[in-house]
Order: C-alpha cells, then sequence, then structure tokens
C-alpha cells in the first residue's frame, strides 16, 4: 500500500473517529435533556443532524428496549458492537484503495460544531443571557432619558417608546403626588414611557437618594398640608394622580395627608384653572356655575314656599295637625328651609325660577351641587324642563337626595333624574328652567339626635349655603389612589377608612372629572399576569400588583368611562362555595386593548 493511500486512509479514520465522538456527544446532550435522536441519513454528504423533542418516557422506554432486548445480554451487545466496529473498520480500509475519500470541509466542521453548540445547555443560556442583558439595558435606560437626546438619540429608544406612547401624552403634564411610593415609583416611569410630562411633589428633595426618580422628572418641593405650597406645584398641570398616604396612624396625620391633601390639591387646581381663563378673559372650563347663594336676606327674593298633597284622605285629615314650613334669613347669618308635614301623603317644597347669563345653558354641565345643613333628612329635588314661555308644556323630573346630621355636600348628576311620567323622554339640561326641594314625611330613615333620642321624622331643617352646577368633560382630571381596607391592621382600619372617605367626599365636590380606585392589599409582583375584576360594593377580597394600579391610573387619564367614576379592583379569583358572584367579570390586562373602557362601562357615576 503507498503512503499516499497510507495518509488518505489515517485521515479517515481520524475524521470517522471525530464523527463518531461528535456523535456521542451530541447522544449524550441528548439523553440529558430528553432528546431523542433520529437515525443518521445514509448520505455521507449531509452531517447535520436532525433531532425532536419527546417526552422523557419515551426516550427512557426506547433506552430500555435497545439494551435489554435480549434479556440481560449485556455482554453479546458488547460483542456485536465489536463486530461492527470491525466491519466499519475494514470498509474504511477498503474503500480509500478504490477511491480516495474527500477530507471533510472546513464548513461542514463549523456545521458539526454549531450543531454540538445548540444542543449544548450552556451555550444556549449564556446566549439567552446576553440577548436578555441587551434589551433590559435599553429598557431601563429609557427611564434616563431626556426629552431633548431622544431626538438625535438611540434609534431603539425611540422605536420602544413610540410604541408605548400615547398621542394625548405629549401636551400632557401630570402632577405624581407619593412618587417615591409602592405604586408612584412604578407610576412615574409608566407614565414617561407612554411621553408625559412628569411632574413630583416631594416634601424633602434635598433628602430624595439619587436614583429614586428618573432625571427627566421634575422635582417640586411642597407638603400637601400646606395650601400656599402648592401653587407652584400645580403651575402648567393638566392632570394630578394622587398616590401618597401616611406613613403612621396618628389621626392628625392621616387626616393631614388623606382628606386635607386631597382637598389642598383640589382647590389649588382649580384657582389655577381659573387664572388662565382670566388671563383668557373669560371663564374657565372646570369651573362651576353660580345658580343661588344664600348671603343675605336680598338672596331670598324669589323663592316660593308651596304646600301639597298627594292624596285626599278626608277621614285622617280631621285628626291630622297639618303641616307648615318657612324659609327664613336668621339672625346668624343663615338660610333656613323648616318646617313640619303632619298630613298623610302631603308635602312642602321651596321652589325658584333660574335666572342664567345670557351665554350659559345647563347643557354644557354635568350636574349640581348642593352646599347644606341640618337634620340629616331626605329630600326630592325635581327640575322643571320645557319652553320657558309655555309652562303648560313643561315636564318634571325627580332625583331623592340625602343629607347628613351637620353640613355636607350633595352632588346630583343630570344623569340621575327619573321623569315623573314614564312616558316622558330623558332630561335635557338646556330646557330647564326652575328649580324644585321638597320635603315629605315617607321614605325617611330614623336617626338618632345627639342626645341619643330618636328625631320626628315629619320634621325638618334644612340650611342652604349654595347651589352649583357641576361642569361637564370627557377625561379625568385628578385621579385618586384609595383603598378598600383589606390589608390594614384591624385596631387602625375605622380610622384610615374614615380619613380615606373624608379625601373621597372632597374630591366629588369639588367639581373636578375624578377617578377613585380603591385597590385590595397591594402584592410586589410583576403586571399584566393576572385577570383583574372591577366591582362596586366593597365585595372584592383579593390583592392586586402595584404594577397594575399604576396601569389602571395611566389608563383613566384619557379614558371617557373612568370619570367621576369610584370603583373597588383586585385580581381575579374563585369564590367560596356558597358566596360566589358570578356577576362579577374578570378583564385580562393587555397593551394593545384598552380593558379599562369595557370594564367600567358597566358601572355607576358619582357613586
Amino acid at each position: 500500500m503507498s503512503s499516499a493511500v497510507r495518509a488518505t486512509t489515517a485521515t479517515a479514520t481520524a475524521a470517522t473517529t471525530a464523527m463518531s465522538g461528535a456523535g456521542s456527544f451530541v447522544r449524550f446532550k441528548s439523553e440529558f435533556l430528553g432528546i431523542a435522536s433520529l437515525p443518521k441519513p445514509r448520505s455521507r454528504g449531509n452531517a447535520r443532524a436532525r433531532v425532536k423533542f419527546v417526552p422523557a418516557s419515551t426516550t427512557r422506554a426506547s433506552a430500555s428496549t435497545s439494551g435489554g432486548g435480549g434479556g440481560g445480554g449485556g455482554g453479546g451487545d458488547r460483542g456485536s458492537d465489536r463486530k461492527k466496529a470491525t466491519m466499519k473498520k475494514t470498509k474504511v480500509s477498503e474503500a480509500p484503495a478504490q477511491q480516495p475519500q474527500p477530507q471533510p470541509q472546513p464548513q461542514q466542521q463549523q456545521q458539526q460544531q454549531q450543531q454540538v453548540s445548540i444542543v449544548d445547555p450552556v451555550g444556549l443560556g449564556r446566549r439567552s443571557r446576553q440577548i436578555f442583558d441587551e434589551v433590559w439595558r435599553k429598557f431601563s435606560g429609557l427611564g434616563q432619558i431626556s426629552r431633548t437626546s431622544l431626538a438625535d438619540g438611540d434609534d431603539d429608544a425611540a422605536l420602544l417608546l413610540r410604541e408605548f406612547a400615547i398621542p394625548a401624552a405629549q401636551s400632557t403634564t401630570v402632577l405624581v403626588v407619593g412618587a417615591t411610593s409602592r405604586i408612584g415609583r412604578i407610576l412615574v416611569r409608566k407614565l414617561m414611557l407612554r411621553g408625559y410630562s412628569v411632574k413630583a411633589l416631594v416634601r424633602k428633595p434635598d433628602q430624595l437618594p439619587p436614583d429614586a426618580l428618573p432625571r427627566s422628572v421634575e422635582v417640586v418641593a411642597g407638603d400637601v398640608g400646606d395650601p400656599s405650597s402648592l401653587k407652584a406645584a400645580v403651575q402648567g398641570c393638566q392632570k394630578i394622580i394622587y398616590c401618597a398616604t401616611a406613613r403612621s396612624a396618628i389621626t392628625g396625620d392621616l387626616f393631614r395627608v388623606d382628606y386635607r391633601g386631597v382637598y389642598n390639591l383640589t382647590k389649588a387646581l382649580q384657582d389655577y384653572n381659573n387664572r388662565l381663563a382670566q388671563l383668557r378673559a373669560g371663564r374657565s372650563s372646570k369651573s362651576k356655575l353660580l345658580l343661588a347663594k344664600f348671603k343675605s336676606p336680598e338672596s331670598l327674593q324669589g323663592w316660593q314656599v308651596r304646600r301639597g298633597t298627594y292624596f285626599q284622605d278626608v277621614l285622617t285629615s280631621k285628626y291630622d295637625a297639618g303641616m307648615e314650613a318657612k324659609f327664613e334669613f336668621t339672625e346668624t347669618g343663615q338660610a333656613v328651609f323648616s318646617g313640619y308635614v303632619f298630613t298623610r301623603g302631603g308635602y312642602v317644597e321651596l321652589s325658584k325660577k333660574l335666572s342664567l347669563p345670557v351665554d350659559r345653558t345647563l347643557d354644557g354641565y354635568d350636574g349640581l351641587v348642593l352646599s347644606v345643613g341640618g337634620n340629616g333628612r331626605s329630600y326630592v329635588l325635581i327640575l322643571e324642563a320645557g319652553p320657558s314661555a309655555d309652562t303648560t308644556q313643561s315636564k318634571l323630573y325627580f332625583a331623592r337626595i340625602s343629607t347628613k346630621i351637620g353640613f355636607c355636600r350633595v352632588r346630583v348628576p343630570f344623569s340621575s333624574f327619573r321623569p315623573v311620567k314614564p312616558d316622558d323622554p330623558p332630561l335635557d339640561p338646556f330646557l330647564v328652567h326652575t328649580l324644585t326641594i321638597r320635603f315629605e314625611p315617607r321614605r325617611q330613615r330614623p336617626i338618632e339626635g345627639p342626645s341619643g333620642a330618636t328625631q320626628d321624622l315629619r320634621s325638618f331643617k334644612l340650611i342652604l349655603e349654595y347651589i352649583k352646577a357641576l361642569p361637564t368633560g370627557q377625561e379625568t382630571d385628578f385621579v385618586l389612589v384609595s383603598c378598600t381596607g383589606l390589608g390594614v391592621e384591624p385596631s387602625r382600619r375605622e380610622q384610615v377608612l374614615k380619613a380615606k372617605r373624608a379625601g373621597e367626599d372632597s374630591l366629588r365636590r369639588s367639581g373636578l372629572g375624578y377617578t377613585i380606585i380603591r385597590p385590595g392589599p397591594l402584592m410586589e409582583e410583576p403586571g399584566g399576569q393576572r385577570a383583574l375584576i372591577f366591582d362596586q360594593g366593597n365585595r372584592i377580597s383579593q390583592g392586586i400588583s402595584c404594577a397594575d394600579v399604576a396601569d389602571i391610573c395611566v389608563k383613566a387619564l384619557h379614558d371617557s368611562t373612568a370619570r367621576n367614576k369610584s370603583f373597588d379592583v383586585c385580581h381575579e379569583y374563585v369564590a367560596e362555595q356558597g358566596r360566589e358572584l358570578y356577576e362579577l367579570v374578570a378583564h385580562l390586562p393587555d397593551k394593545a386593548n384598552n380593558y379599562l373602557t369595557p370594564a367600567l362601562s358597566v358601572l355607576e357615576k358619582n357613586t
């Protein structure tokens, strides 16, 4: 045999050995990962291995079948392997004598090495980690990108921002109160990712850690308990998201943050809108319209006191003491509507024909707000709508309101008025010309007086301060993150809820478009992983991710269905047997679809 033939034979033998070694390595990795390799193709030119994923049980079954077919003949298998190896060596040694085999090409060796590296789990893990680190570096750097550098900076970051951006966000500045809280720190970054200009109200900016907020966030020093420090904070802001909460259970701290803080910020935003309107020589679209203000005896002019009955009972009227009512301006400077109704089916009412400015009609407003006081009776508010020239064609619409002992503000949307006659069309605020407040003894709830004695439900006292029309709008101006009370220590739950509810009431009375979110117990976990349940009525019992609450706040800013609504939200759960809540519908969070609109469209407003 010539030397050339020997060299060719040696080279082929080495190549065969390398191929068998690579095949052993692939076979080992396949068994380790639960992968069964297919039989090698007969064509020697194709060196690419083909693999498929099968269950581990199938792999073990095939291994046991091939290894134990002879009933424990391990030695027999080794003997057959020696015979096969001898036959292969003989064929390999004979093949070069007839026709020299070409050496493996570098491309084939590269494919073999690449195939081995693909099956290698260490290589897969290293490569996936590199890809993840690169994506995360670009994503995390978005919070530090300034608006000026974004135009001529990283194209990938700009593309990612355009994917999440909201068209209305470019011209909207949002003031975040509680930006360093559990929800606020996520909320700030979500707002920036969508293109909003963000301002953060911080009590002590000099004590803020350098990495607490992104550099493009404008930090404003201020305290929610100090109204004078909030003027600069609301400057240039169109919307406010309030997710701050008191850090202690002290009653004074709770009311300073949860109640007075909300009240001060709503007043500061209203004052800022009014200043802008004065600069434009006009009226702010968020300002309330004054219908009546009772500050002097002259303000009572035009109001009429009337008496009437729903039906006449001749027999019982002989034993009734009748009814009486009066409307007067007292020495203490209060306009008081008081009296009693002992007649069965009787009522008394206070009515006036409205006189609106020439350029104002009630169709541009959302409802009415009354600032009243008294002994906690309920009343019927009646609006008369129709042609003012011919009152015989007018139609009556009513809504029931409840008051508290002491002073309170009652918000009544126009959508809550119902026609007295069922066949009449819905209320058109444009045609309203007369307002009436009626008291009737029926449907009154017993209320204990200060001394504990039950009051006579047939007597009443109503102190009137003002009546205003609430402005209408399509979007929310103020988003408040409250709580349901779940997860709060029982010893301080009542105090916390009292302060939270007081803040909610002050927001509803402000005239701003609001959204009040009451999440369940907050959890530190990724958002968008579980379905959400939106409900009204304090029935939820599960927690929710902080990231999901932050996402709801962002989506509520430009969602018309979220305006003037209060709701509870938590993760989807399976109710206990016998306590199923079939009416609770879960909604899947999705970036592409706005899940908030269908979830809130079925909920009631002004609740």
